[in-house]
């Protein structure tokens, strides 16, 4: 790794996200960027909680094993994390928040979501990061959604923030697991941000280039994403396959049936298998079998809806092979629409900044940023979801994603700004 990861000719928003990058962690194992997020905040005088203060254990999805766990923490301890921190987030809780209350006035919360992909990253010379000295430093781990610059912004807000003079609170909240749909609900559940008079959140890129802003993110879907693990019974393949039963079998009928699933006429709904494996050689009845899917819809009805489908499916092919089948629920988002108040918000305080704005960015996907907005808006509170320009190197969760940094400093700056209109008590 080059200079150029930490280089002092950088704005410092820039440098943090290269360091970021350079070290990707997965959802539940990101100790080194929260241990990092927690110590600056401290430094900066804001009030910190992390781990099960902010974080309900029972409501995390897909949590990695403990080894998995355990290596995460001495992996951060050796790149220098504040060992006071780890110790601060067990059982893969690398949730943080920091509050900086000045007195009466409104609540603020601003989510910045920290994980990165099991991807390997390009090492290719035309890769920028790769060029630039800061590519992976963690093999078949990459940040390759840009949650990298969503961390560093939210700490360069953090910086702002604390600088400027108003009255009220703010909550930074460094989220993880937000890849899958995990890491929102549990510190919903915990109650973090539930005296939140405005919340927001944002991405960077998206396929809305640099330079331009986006009011309002539309298009996400609900979704829930699922393990399933068939279980048939092993036998010689050559002498005895009357004796098996054939888990890869029961899997291919189950990924037949899950992709030929009826959509609804009336909204988007997809369903997608991304992963199939089990056996363990030529000759062998296969005894267990592994696949994982999602399914996504509009609404939450028909998610729940395309949800049962897909486990009576399930059910349906294992019977077929004379397999048993066991499902586990990984993940789960929702879909939502920004509060118009924070659409305008956002549009009036982007275009202060001379930024272009547009109203609306139709995105998909999915985003669990959802049970954030939709806590907010039920308490009758302000939320909204934005989009920060920035043109790619190659699309999201690829090799070769990067997106220009350029729209580093600018997005801190409409982050801070939105916080202090919202705190000043202007309508939207």
């Amino acid at each position: 790794m080059t200079d150029a990861a930490t280089s002092n000719a950088l704005p410092p928003v820039v440098a943090l996200r290269r360091r970021f990058h350079a070290r990707p962690e997965l959802g539940f194992l990101e100790y080194g960027i929260a241990a990092e997020a927690a110590s600056t905040l401290t430094a900066l005088g804001w009030t910190v909680q992390a781990g099960p203060e902010v974080m309900r254990r029972e409501a995390m999805l897909g949590v990695p094993g403990a080894e998995a766990i355990a290596a995460a923490r001495a992996r951060a301890l050796a790149e220098g994390a504040d060992p006071a921190w780890i110790a601060r987030m067990p059982d893969g809780m690398t949730g943080v928040v920091g509050t900086l209350d000045r007195g009466p006035g409104p609540v603020v919360a601003l989510r910045f979501d920290i994980d990165a992909l099991p991807i390997e990253e390009a090492d290719a010379l035309a890769h920028p990061p790769a060029a630039a000295g800061f590519g992976s430093a963690h093999p078949g781990r990459m940040h390759a959604c840009g949650h990298d610059g969503h961390a560093a912004i939210g700490l360069e807000v953090a910086r702002l923030l604390t600088a400027a003079e108003w009255s009220g609170k703010v909550l930074l909240i460094f989220q993880p697991a937000e890849e899958g749909g995990r890491g929102a609900l549990p510190m919903v559940e915990a109650g973090v941000a539930a005296e939140a008079t405005h919340f927001y959140a944002a991405h960077l890129g998206l396929g809305l280039p640099s330079g331009v802003v986006a009011a309002e993110a539309r298009g996400f879907l609900g979704s829930a994403k699922i393990d399933a693990v068939f279980e048939g019974r092993a036998a010689h393949a050559g002498a005895a396959p009357q004796d098996g039963r054939h888990a890869i079998l029961a899997a291919a009928h189950a990924v037949g049936a899950l992709q030929a699933l009826p959509r609804h006429g009336a909204e988007l709904t997809q369903v997608n298998v991304g992963r199939i494996e089990g056996g363990s050689g030529r000759n062998v009845i296969p005894d267990r079998c592994r696949i994982e899917f999602e399914v996504r819809a509009e609404t939450e009805p028909t998610l729940d809806a395309l949800h049962a489908r897909a486990l009576a499916a399930l059910e349906g092919a294992a019977a077929l092979a004379g397999c048993a089948v066991r499902t586990e629920l990984m993940g789960r988002t929702a879909s939502f629409l920004s509060s118009p108040e924070a659409a305008a918000r956002v549009a009036r305080v982007a275009a202060a900044q001379g930024t272009e704005v547009r109203d609306v960015h139709h995105v998909g996907g999915g985003e669990d940023a959802a049970f954030f907005v939709r806590a907010a808006q039920a308490r009758g509170g302000e939320a909204g979801y934005f989009i920060l320009g920035a043109d790619l190197a190659d699309g999201h969760h690829s090799p070769r994603f990067d997106f220009d940094e350029a729209a580093l400093v600018p997005g801190a700056a409409l982050f801070a700004a939105l916080a202090l209109d919202a705190l000043s008590g202007a309508p939207a």
